[in-house]
């Protein structure tokens, strides 16, 4: 589901080839450093661009 703006955990797992145990955990860190800047975040779910630029280092334009 590339169009949509979170990613789930399933996903996470799949693109890094990890179990979704640890997507969780990667999720969860990832939410805790949004929530440091002021940003809202979803459970279980991560915002796509974050997730790329943390990853991989792109920005989205």
């Amino acid at each position: 589901m590339e169009n949509s703006l979170f990613m789930n955990a399933q996903e996470v797992a799949e693109l890094l080839g990890t179990s979704k145990a640890y997507a969780y955990k990667l999720i969860q860190k990832l939410n805790k450093e949004l929530a440091k800047e002021g940003y809202i975040t979803i459970q279980g779910k991560v915002n796509r661009s974050f997730f790329k630029k943390r990853i991989y280092g792109e920005e989205e334009s």
